[in-house]
This record gives C-alpha cells, structure tokens and sequence, in this order.
C-alpha cells in the first residue's frame, strides 16, 4: 500500500469497534472452540514452504508515470537476488495496471509494462521464490466504482486479468495470482456492506473463471483469494470462506492484511506499550483465521502485516515495544500456521544499498522464522542526572530461552558483580550504571547487548536525563513548534483537554492524542511540533497539554488558540 493513504484506510473500517472495546479485554474468538488440526493438504504444504514473505511495495504499484513515480529507484535484479538472500522464500509483487491499460473496449495492456512486469517476475522465480502478483491500487482508483459503473468496471477488470493469465500460462506454479488487492467499494460510494460482499463475489468468482479456463499451467495454479479489505473480521472472513467453499477448487488460497490492534499500531489513546489488549487482538484475530480456514483445510497467507504508525514514521512505536509486537506476531502466526509477508515500501530495506534501516527490527523477526526471541519489560535504563544513580531490576520474557551474557562494547559485564539474574528478573547492579554514565552526558550514553541461547540479542540504552525544560512559544495553526530541551528524554505520548476536562483534537473519545499525526517530537532541532491536523479540529481557547516521558516524567503546557494564532505558555 502507499504509505499515506491506504493503511490508514484499510484501518478506518475497524475504528467503531476498537473504540467500543477499547478498555476491556480481548475476548476469545467470538467464543469460538478451537477447532481440531487438520491433516497438511498439498496446497498447505505449498504455502508453508512460502514462509517467510515480503512485499515489493510502492514500486511496480506506484500511481503515475512508472515504477518510480512514489520516490523508490527501479528494481534492480540484485534487490531480488538480496531479499532471497536474506532468508525470504517468496516475494509479493504489487502491480497497478491503471495508467497502463488502454481505452475500452479491447482495454489493451502495455507491452512493454507487461514484460516489465514478467521480467521482474522472472528475477524472482530465477532466485526459486514463491511470486505473487495483483491487480492492486486498481482496488480504489477504479474498481471502487464497481457500483455505479458495474458493466465498465468488470469489463475492464476481465480484460486485464485475461491477458494476465495469457502472458502467464507457461510459467512455473510458484508464480500465483492475487484477485485484488484490499478490495473495497467506498471509494466509489458504495455504504452498504452486503452490496460490496455481493459485488466481490462476483469479481472473484470472475477471476476463477478467467484463469482457469486459460490454459497452460492456469488451470491449476494457485489463486489467492482476499476478504472485503482485506480485513480479518469474523463476518468478512465468513464471506470469503462462503466464496471459496462454492468454488470447490483445491487449489485457492485465502488472504488477510494485519497491522495490529489499532491504538497500539498508531500510538494513540494512551496505548504506548505492547501490553495485553494488543497481545490479545493477535490470539483472538489469528484464532479466527486459524479456525475459520486453515483448520477447514484453506491455506492462509497474510499478504501484509506491519504497523499503521510506519505510515507517519517507524518511530511512532518505542523501538523495544514495537520488537516486542513482532517477536510475539510472527511466534503466533507460526503457531496457527499462517505465512506471513513484511510490508516493506522501502523504509525498511534500502533499495540502493541493500540494508535495513533497523537491523534489530529485522534480526527479531529474522529468528521469529524458526523459533522465539527473549525480550524484556523496557530496553530504556534512565539515570537520572544529580540523583543517587540505583539498581535497575527488569522483568524479562524468556520464551524458553536463556541469558547467556550482557556485554557492552564487545566487553563482556562480570555476572554477580554488574549484574545478577535470579530466574527471571535481571538486575542490573547501580555500581555498573554509575560508571557507565560516568560522561553525564544527556542522551545515551551506553547500550548494553543481552546475548541469549537462542534468538536474537535485546539491547539496553543507558540513558542519562533530567527533566525535560518547555519555553513559550508563539505561532500559527500551520506552523507552531514549542522549545524544548529534551535533557535526555524521550516524549512518549501527549494529552490534550480544554480547560473543562473535555478531551480536546482529533479522535477527541481520547485525551491522549495520535503520535505524529498530532504531534512529533524533534530531538535534533528540540522542539516538539504540533501539526496542523491538531488545530483544524481544536476549538478556539484554552488548551491544556499534558507530555509523558519515557522516564516517567510529566509536564503541563497550555496553549491558547485565536483564529490561525497560538501561544503557547510553560507550566
């Protein structure tokens, strides 16, 4: 997906019934029973072997001229030759075909875009990847219109999936085709949900018939086959299961999209941690899809999975809980059998230079393949500068594995003497924190490698702080920023209420406002922003801000909004 305009979409369907239940617990799924394992079909056996995936995104979908048109360079055969080098055993290739088709009725596809398509392709199937391709942005460029615009719509859709399957026939089975990627209709207008189950339905079973009757090697290669937005809701997941069992073809696959419980994913309404709530959304969402096909013998890929906030920023989510999401999502989509693919539009793995933005992110997914990570309660060790500097005794998950050794620089730490471990509650000794923030620098001073048994390392950042200092600040709704000397701290979540108590911006069913999309702290140029989407739903007034700190620290800042005009007053 783009990475500002369709993840954001795809959540807006699931914002009413997060909100509802977003202080309760995640129920079991819809108190289903865990249904009983089923005997491994061949087409089970053929998606298992896809595990893991990745996605090619914002290039061959871009809107616009070519490949390059949303700031990624072109696909180079090397890319594809590094992602089979780094483990993965498929490759999603996403594929907007709208600027390439010609004009109705023969709906022509570019040649020469189709064989830049099929060379890609090609590439990964050289490197002996599982490929899938789609008709993908389509989804709400033009498709969405489906209602409005039936008898065009489908016939366009027909012709490119027609000449697809033709220009395809003859390659490998480990090339599959993707009907449509997040299908939806309110683009176009449609509001009725069983309108867009009906109008889905009719585009799937169109695909399977397209393809099956094609020839070649499309009579019996796999199809993938997505629920309505690709959402895993219990409803959607019914419709599709409902498709799927009419076709009576066992070669179809089901898809899903997953980027988490939603305040978590976007850091929202107070949900900075990887806590419960978000741990439960997991079990109950891949419970559901385990229970709903794999268990009725449909295989299930997770064609993308990642985190909404990736869509402003990857440090909208604290780096040691967003590891923490991922160790435990990829541990239980092993467990229900689901094979995933990483929705990467480039911020993650550099497409010049081969590497990974945040190899930790990486590596803690990397060992998810095969077995679990240990993680920790926090990998944030503050000292508070001026202060006695104390023991830091944290809670850690093992998941089965063992601590091994914590190391800072190479330099392995004296166990009993810098640190002590009892079961499982590290300690690390006040002596050994002392020394390590001797600088008093602010910021971090040292990062402490815990090395275990098995998976991949957790790291500490030894911070030196103090509390943070807020100046007055004067500006407009389109440009205000308010000084800030961090002394070490990092902003973890902002609360804003009008003088009454009323929450006030955005989403205002919370106080605790959407990490940066409202605001965004800048520890370079110190000053934290608040963004123009917070005062276009701000009333004129009072405001009162309230800043939480990773620390623990928290401080109060008011604001005072006149027309375009704000002020901005330290507590």
């Amino acid at each position: 997906m783009h990475k500002k305009r369709s993840k954001s979409l795809l959540a807006l369907a699931m914002v009413p019934a997060l909100v509802i239940s977003l202080f309760t617990s995640v129920a079991s799924a819809d108190k289903q029973q865990e249904a009983e394992p089923v005997a491994k079909n061949k087409l089970q056996a053929y998606v298992d072997d896809m595990q893991p995936g990745w996605n090619l995104g914002n290039s061959l979908d871009a809107v616009g001229a070519d490949e390059t048109a949303w700031g990624n360079p072109k696909i180079t055969k090397e890319l594809i030759e590094e992602i089979a080098d780094q483990g993965y055993k498929s490759i999603r290739i996403p594929v907007t075909w709208d600027n390439h088709i010609g004009e109705a009725p023969s709906y022509t596809i570019e040649p020469a875009y189709l064989e830049r398509v099929e060379q890609v392709v090609d590439w990964a199937l050289d490197e002996d990847l599982y490929v899938m391709i789609n008709v993908h942005h389509d989804s709400w460029l033009w498709i969405s219109h489906m209602e409005t615009k039936h008898a065009e719509v489908l016939a366009r859709y027909n012709a490119i999936w027609t000449q697809v399957a033709d220009h395809f026939k003859d390659h490998s089975n480990k090339l599959m085709f993707e009907s449509v990627n997040e299908p939806r209709f309110s683009d176009g207008g449609t509001t009725d949900e069983e309108k867009m189950f009906e109008m889905l339905k009719e585009l799937n079973l169109s695909f399977h018939s397209i393809l099956r009757e094609s020839g070649g090697k499309n009579t019996e290669r796999p199809l993938v086959l997505s629920t309505l937005g690709a959402s895993p809701t219990q409803e959607r997941m019914d419709e599709l299961y409902a498709t799927i069992t009419e076709l009576n073809d066992p070669n179809i696959i089901a898809t899903v999209h997953y980027y988490g419980f939603w305040p978590f994913s976007v850091n929202i309404a107070g949900y900075t941690h990887f806590e419960e709530d978000t741990k439960n959304d997991i079990i109950q969402t891949f419970d559901n899809v385990y229970n709903t096909f794999v268990a009725k013998g449909i295989p299930v890929i997770l064609g993308e999975y990642g985190l909404l906030g990736f869509d402003q920023s990857t440090a909208v989510i604290e780096q040691g809980e967003k590891l923490k999401f991922f160790e435990f999502l990829t541990h239980y989509l092993n467990e229900k059998d689901v094979t995933h693919m990483l929705w990467d539009n480039g911020q993650h793995m550099n497409r010049t230079t081969y590497e990974w933005s945040d190899l930790d992110f990486f590596n803690i997914m990397k060992e998810g393949w095969k077995g679990r990570s240990a993680t920790a309660e926090t990998d944030l060790i503050f000292v508070e500068k001026g202060t006695a500097v104390k023991d830091a005794n944290i809670q850690l998950e093992l998941n089965g594995n063992k601590l091994k050794k914590l190391s800072v620089d190479g330099k392995n730490l004296k166990k009993f003497k810098d640190y002590i471990v009892s079961k499982d509650v590290l300690t690390i000794q006040a002596s050994k924190l002392e020394e390590l923030t001797a600088s008093g620098e602010y910021g971090v001073n040292s990062i402490i490698t815990a090395e275990f048994n098995k998976g991949a390392d957790w790291k500490f950042r030894v911070i030196t702080n103090s509390t943070p200092v807020l100046e007055d600040a004067a500006g407009t709704t389109e440009d205000f920023a308010i000084p800030a000397a961090f002394n070490g701290d990092l902003l973890a979540t902002m609360e804003a209420k009008y003088t009454d108590g009323s929450a006030a911006g955005p989403q205002n069913w919370t106080s605790f406002k959407e990490f940066e999309y409202t605001f965004s702290p800048s520890y370079d140029k110190g000053e934290i922003v608040l963004k123009p989407n917070f005062f276009n739903e701000t009333n004129d007034g009072e405001v009162v801000l309230t800043f939480h700190f990773w620390s623990g620290e928290v401080l109060t800042y008011t604001i005072t909004k006149n027309g375009t005009s704000v002020t901005g007053s330290a507590s």
